[in-house]
């Protein structure tokens, strides 16, 4: 369980608030989805999560443990992220690449034994991407690679996943893979993360819905509960109708 409590945080001093006094809890074995206009906080909270953002205010409890001072070393394996965008410097291999997700799990300069290519190889078999180990990242398609950077973060087996728009610019095939393969991981145990700009990927996916606007909670908790017309309206300041579709909430723009 990951507690957020009474976070505050600004960019500087002249800068208007991201995130105000805001109180989450994240359970593991769920999808938690953030939801939100664009300069809600979203991609901003996730940076504090994985501590790459000290927040002004407020605590981060793991399990009742603050989270501050804790050695980039330990938060690294405890925590995952699934960037929306990445740049790929190398020309990896995807087996090379999902081997990545291994580094914290290593020591300085040591080579990757044969249970990080097991667990490795085990990720690429759980994206569907076996047959591609030897394919280079740059020659992958853009869903192929969303699956393979969705693969390493799997190898690094975290306690906690965070993902930062995980289904932008997919199709509907490769969006269906994505969402599968976040589903099994909170099955699996873990706590996952996901922001989204897409209200109905969250209804196919997560089991508790938080929403924001100006870094603030409109509202937070289970689906059925939160994804509603009064509340969407108020955090995306237009008309929403939701609807159902086979018992799960289905949200229609006006």
């Amino acid at each position: 369980m990951i507690s957020l409590e009474g976070l505050h945080f600004s960019y500087s001093t002249l800068s208007p608030p991201v995130l105000k006094d805001l109180s989450l809890e994240i359970p593991a074995g769920a999808v938690t989805a953030i939801l939100g206009p664009n300069g809600s906080g979203k991609t901003t909270l996730l940076f504090i999560l994985l501590g790459m953002l000290s927040p002004q205010k407020g605590e981060i409890l793991i399990d009742g443990v603050d989270q501050k001072g804790l050695p980039r070393s330990e938060r690294s394996r405890l925590m995952g992220l699934v960037p929306e965008d990445e740049h790929v410097p190398f020309d990896f291999s995807i087996l090379e690449y999902v081997l990545l997700g291994r580094a914290p799990h290593l020591g300085l300069l040591e080579l990757p034994k044969e249970r990080d290519y097991q667990v490795a190889m085990e990720a690429l078999d759980r994206a569907g991407l076996t047959a591609l180990a030897d394919r280079s990242i740059p020659s992958l398609s853009g869903g192929e690679r969303q699956l393979a950077k969705v693969a390493r973060a799997l190898a690094q087996s975290p306690r906690v996943l965070l993902f930062d728009e995980p289904t932008a610019h997919l199709d509907l095939n490769n969006k269906g893979r994505v969402l599968d393969m976040i589903r099994s991981m909170a099955d699996d145990g873990v706590a996952v993360v996901m922001t989204t700009h897409d209200p109905n990927a969250a209804t196919v996916v997560a089991d508790h819905v938080v929403l924001l606007r100006a870094g603030q909670t409109v509202a937070t908790g289970p689906v059925d509960a939160v994804l509603n017309s009064e509340n969407l309206s108020q955090t995306y300041g237009l008309s929403v109708e939701v609807t159902s579709v086979r018992g799960r909430p289905v949200v229609l723009p006006w």
